[in-house]
């Protein structure tokens, strides 16, 4: 299991019980310069305030401290999933059907990777996704990356 897997275990149940769910944990940086990054909602559907984010480190820190599960130094980041939000749960899809999202695949579906488009929800285990070219279906198991595409920038229309 990733090391950000077992890190999100750790945590996970004490931010569910103070009413927060992880959208991510993410551990990236070097050796000497690791981060790791948690990005978190609320489960009332709130919107996450700097306090929420405090709190939240508070927590995290706490256990991961009495855990040690990464070697050395690093810096702790707490978020918001922000509005290019990360897709990493097959609800994530549900939720956010209508909107604009960028889909990166593991592998390439007739030589692309990468596909842009509207969200139409999920069919049993497969993500649909409106494009240019027409309707798309892709295994929650074979996404690598999946993000929102922030609507009412320039450039971005709103979905």
């Amino acid at each position: 299991m990733p090391l950000s897997d077992r890190i999100a275990a750790m945590i996970e149940p004490a931010l569910t019980a103070m009413g927060y769910e992880i959208v991510r944990v993410q551990l990236g940086g070097g050796r000497h310069s690791a981060t790791l990054q948690i990005m978190c909602d609320r489960l009332d559907g709130q919107a996450l305030t700097l306090d929420d984010c405090a709190k939240i480190s508070r927590l995290a820190s706490a256990v991961l401290d009495v855990e040690d599960p990464i070697a050395g130094e690093y810096t702790l980041e707490v978020s918001s999933p922000g509005l290019d939000r990360p897709l990493t749960r097959p609800k994530d899809f549900e939720r956010f059907a209508g909107a604009e999202a960028r889909v990166e695949l593991s592998l390439p579906v007739d030589g692309q990777r990468r596909f842009k488009g509207v969200l139409r929800g999920l069919d049993d285990d497969a993500v649909i996704l409106e494009t240019g070219d027409g309707r798309c279906r892709f295994a929650l198991a074979d996404i690598e990356k999946a993000k929102l595409v922030p609507a009412g920038l320039p450039g971005r229309p709103n979905v």
